[in-house]
């Protein structure tokens, strides 16, 4: 029966363990140009413990960035601010993987510069989405992307995929989740196209196994892993029918050469869970479906079980920079503040103690 402190080999990758840090925007990239920071440096490697960090949202142009002070990795200040990342992470032993995200409709326009406007499969804003205080947010129509726009969306990724390994970064995550980019293409709400990137299923996945290929052929395939949410309604998204949609595009991944799929579960779906671990038989990173609170040690069973290979922590990860040796003596945790997960300096981020400053 596997351990979480078992050791994995990820697409020739040596994992230390089977804790993995989730993707997780923290909006701390307050350098040039959106670039990393010595704070977000000694952020990472306090966590270099786990046996792998994803690191949060990194858009892979300016059109794609979602949020104020999110990292991108489309210039050469942004480059050289990672490396220093991944450096302070490789110095402690870790190993990390970069997510590189597209806002696309959700987009905010005073992120994007004077005449640009957010991108998306279709025309269609979002729809029911709220600020922290609840206060409806008015949702700007997104341009249309052409054929040639998918073709250079695919483009910036492809880029940004070199200069992550430029960076250092072991490989990237696409994220193809939490009602962004590359999930607005997979939604038949979100997608309304009637070209080869919309309608029947497998048009609606062609965007998301295109990119991987073109990111895989760039840089190894060993070195791309690929995040999916079905169902999720983060951002607006309304995902009809969403088991054929994930099931089909589980089907068509190469998962002999990928090093990953990362699946945010939807809630009260284990069994597409478990569906698509049949269908995909390459490594299966979890983030389970945790209601009303976050995943944590009670959810270790699922790799003792053989639901996933690794299991991601986000919010747990924030408050307890030393996660996984604070899973194995079975506590204490820290509660994370949340009024510091999206803004501020060093409080709530990096100056949470770990078991050994406790002591």
């Amino acid at each position: 029966m596997p351990s979480f402190t078992d050791p994995f080999e990820l697409a020739g990758l040596e994992l230390a363990n089977r804790v993995v840090m989730a993707p997780l925007t923290r909006c701390r990239a307050n350098g040039p140009g959106n670039s990393p920071t010595a704070l977000m440096a000694a952020y990472y490697a306090q966590r270099a413990g786990a046996g792998l960090i994803i690191a949060e949202a990194t858009h892979p142009s300016v059109v794609g960035q979602g949020f104020p002070d999110e990292p991108g990795l489309h210039t050469a200040e942004q480059v050289e601010g990672w490396r220093k990342v991944t450096d302070a992470v490789h110095a402690e032993g870790g190993k990390i993987f970069v997510q590189l995200m597209h806002a696309g409709r959700v987009a905010p326009v005073d992120l994007l510069g004077e005449g640009l406007r957010p991108v998306a499969p279709s025309p269609l804003p979002a729809s029911g989405r709220r600020q922290a205080d609840g206060t409806p947010l008015i949702d700007v129509v997104p341009v249309e992307l052409t054929g040639d726009g998918v073709l250079d969306t695919i483009g910036d990724f492809v880029v940004a995929s070199r200069n992550a390994i430029e960076a250092g970064f072991d490989g990237v995550e696409l994220h193809g989740a939490n009602g962004y980019l590359l999930h607005q293409f997979l939604s038949p709400r979100s997608n309304q196209r009637t070209d080869q990137w919309g309608g029947t299923v497998n048009n609606r996945i062609r965007l998301v196994l295109d990119l991987v290929e073109a990111v895989a052929r760039e840089i190894g395939p060993h070195r791309v892993g690929l995040r999916i949410s079905p169902g999720a309604t983060a951002n607006g998204m309304v995902e009809d029918s969403y088991a054929d949609t994930y099931l089909a595009l589980a089907w068509e991944l190469p998962s002999s050469d990928l090093a990953y799929l990362h699946v945010a579960e939807s809630p009260g779906d284990r069994e597409l869970t478990s569906r698509l671990r049949r269908v995909w038989d390459g490594p299966v990173i979890l983030n389970p479906a945790t209601p009303q609170r976050w995943t944590g040690p009670q959810d270790l069973h699922l790799i003792e079980d053989g639901t996933a290979d690794l299991l991601s922590f986000g919010v747990l990860f924030i408050s307890n920079p030393d996660l996984p040796a604070r899973l194995v003596a079975g506590g204490p945790f820290t509660d994370p503040d949340p009024t510091t997960f999206l803004s501020g300096g060093e409080r709530g981020y990096a100056d949470y103690p770990s078991l050994d400053d406790r002591t």
